[in-house]
Order: structure tokens, then C-alpha cells, then sequence
């Protein structure tokens, strides 16, 4: 049971380097129960939230998603990156999805310009 949502905290999507910024979009949490929903599984939150300092250090763009808490990276045991791209496409929930070959997914809900890639 999560604060955020019934399978979300607070503290999964807190910045990795400590600074305790944990900030998250609840339109974000909705979009990633929805998946959850689909898959009947966990969904692991690898990099939720990040200061400005933080995603400089992991390379982030400069207009990162998740600098603003609407973004996520995600991983799901059995489930290719690829396959959680495309229910994240079907559900609607997302505007920038891009499925990672070293594992993961990205999700974010960005305003404007909708992208995807990988999948």
C-alpha cells in the first residue's frame, strides 16, 4: 500500500542523490497504475524525480521530465521494455515513451510535442 497510490510511495520516485526532492505528478501516478493494472505485476521505479544537479550527473537533457516530477523510468519483472511501451501507447496515458535496451522504459507526461521511440 503506497502513500502516492495503492501501489505507489512517495519515496520511489525520490532523487537519487539524496537530496530528498520527491516531488510527482499525480497524473504521472495514474498512468503508471493503469499500467499496472494491465500487467498484474510490480512496477519498479529505477529514476523518478531529479534535481537539477542530479540529472546533470546521469546525463539527463537539459529540459528533463523528471527535473518537474511528470516522468519516469521503469522497469517490470517478465515484461520487456518494448511490451511496456506499447500498453503505455494503447492506454494513452503518456505522452513521451521510449523503451530502453538496457532494460528499462521511459514514461513521462509532457506537455506539447509527443514522442516515442523503441518500439
Amino acid at each position: 500500500m503506497g502513500d502516492l497510490s495503492e501501489h505507489f510511495s512517495r519515496w520511489e520516485f525520490a532523487c537519487g542523490c539524496g537530496c530528498g526532492d520527491d516531488g510527482v505528478s499525480a497524473d504521472l501516478i495514474e498512468g503508471l497504475e493503469s499500467i499496472r493494472e494491465v500487467v498484474k505485476r510490480p512496477i519498479r521505479v529505477t529514476s523518478g524525480r531529479r534535481c537539477e544537479a542530479h540529472n546533470t550527473q546521469v546525463s539527463g537533457s537539459k529540459g528533463s521530465q523528471h527535473m518537474l516530477g511528470r516522468a519516469a523510468d521503469v522497469t517490470i519483472d517478465g515484461v520487456r521494455p518494448k511490451a511496456v511501451a506499447w500498453i503505455a501507447e494503447t492506454l494513452g496515458c503518456f505522452s513521451g515513451i521510449k523503451a530502453y535496451a538496457g532494460g528499462w522504459t521511459h514514461l513521462d507526461i509532457r506537455e506539447g510535442a509527443r514522442f516515442r521511440k523503441g518500439f
